[in-house]
């Protein structure tokens, strides 16, 4: 009996043995499992959205022995709005009729609206800007009284292009009045050796104006446009360029729309032949070869008369939008939007 009452106990004891074992075991397995994802968690990290400021960011940071690493992205729910216009000309009658009425805003009144309502509206100033402009309801040579800056700023007008050929109308000192009366009006231009940045809702916006009637693409302005590009998101060109009166670019016009998209340019807007020409997309990047007239007095034709509006919107460096906003001077150089 003795005997079989030691087995007994020495069973009971090896049981005992056995399952302190395995349980130490388990514990120890747990504890490692535990290691494992309280490491792995450290190594990916997301910060949850944060709504307020109406944008989602979310950040990433992964470790590794060898490597440190860390990549943001920011998406924005916000939209930017680019208002590109065609050629503008406030002299001659344009000028004589708006001051006659005592109304510098008068070429704007149909539009304003609109062209305000934009981040940024960029258009071609066909014009100098001198005190003492004669008055004149023909000829070639352009000038502005001061007073009808008042026009652009009651639009909204923010940037506009001085690469053309009626710039240098009133020649050096034409020019320097020019860019005095707009800078003192708050308008930015481009041209005459000047580009323009806006920062706007997260996006940098470069703006580039050129005169390719008075003289060819040279390869400075090429190196210009790719040095320029390093330091923005979104480059825009203005270029004054083709033939008066023709509705189809030419081979010129395509040559140089290339060279400008493969140095950089996002965009490119066309002024100088006075009617709307084709869009055409290189690369993906849009070439608006000519959007018209959008304010002037050649209301000898209907083609003259007519004029195109692009509205660009943006989110996060991408173009998302392209609207065509056509306009019709019903009454002299009084542009209205056509309703389709």
């Amino acid at each position: 009996m003795e005997n079989k009452n030691n087995l007994d106990t020495n069973i009971f004891q090896s049981n005992i043995f056995i399952y302190l074992f395995f349980l130490s075991l388990l514990i120890l397995l747990i504890i490692i499992a535990s290691i494992y994802l309280i490491t792995e968690n450290k190594k990916y990290k997301i910060i949850s959205p944060k709504s307020k400021n109406n944008y989602q960011i979310v950040s990433t940071e992964f470790k590794d022995k060898n490597s440190i690493s860390i990549n943001k992205t920011e998406i924005s729910t916000k939209t930017t709005t680019i208002l590109l216009t065609g050629d503008i000309m406030l002299g001659r009658s344009v000028m004589g009729t708006s001051l006659a009425k005592n109304n510098p805003n008068y070429p704007f009144k149909e539009v304003a609206e609109v062209v305000k309502s934009a981040d940024i509206t960029f258009s071609n100033l066909e014009n100098p800007i001198t005190k003492n402009c004669p008055t004149s309801n023909d000829g070639f040579i352009f000038c502005t009284d001061p007073k009808m800056i008042n026009g652009l700023n009651y639009a909204g007008v923010d940037i506009v292009n001085l690469a053309n050929n009626h710039t240098k109308n009133y020649g050096q000192d034409g020019i320097n009045q020019t860019k005095k009366y707009l800078i003192d009006s708050g308008i930015d231009y481009v041209g005459l050796e000047n580009l323009i940045t806006k920062n706007i809702n997260g996006i940098k916006f470069g703006f580039l104006g050129f005169d390719f009637v008075s003289q060819k693409p040279t390869d400075s302005d090429y190196t210009l446009i790719s040095d320029y590009k390093k330091n923005i998101d979104v480059l825009i060109i203005m270029v004054h360029w083709g033939v008066e009166y023709v509705s189809i670019p030419n081979s010129n016009q395509k040559e140089i729309a290339k060279n400008l998209i493969n140095a950089g340019a996002d965009v490119i807007v066309g002024g100088h032949p006075h009617w709307v020409q084709s869009i055409e997309y290189i690369s993906e990047k849009p070439v608006f070869y000519s959007l018209g007239n959008f304010i002037f007095d050649q209301s000898w034709s209907e083609e003259t008369k007519k004029g195109l509006a692009i509205k660009l919107t943006y989110q996060n460096n991408q173009l998302i939008k392209i609207d065509q906003l056509p306009i019709y001077m019903k009454n002299f150089a009084q542009p209205e939007w056509v309703v389709n």
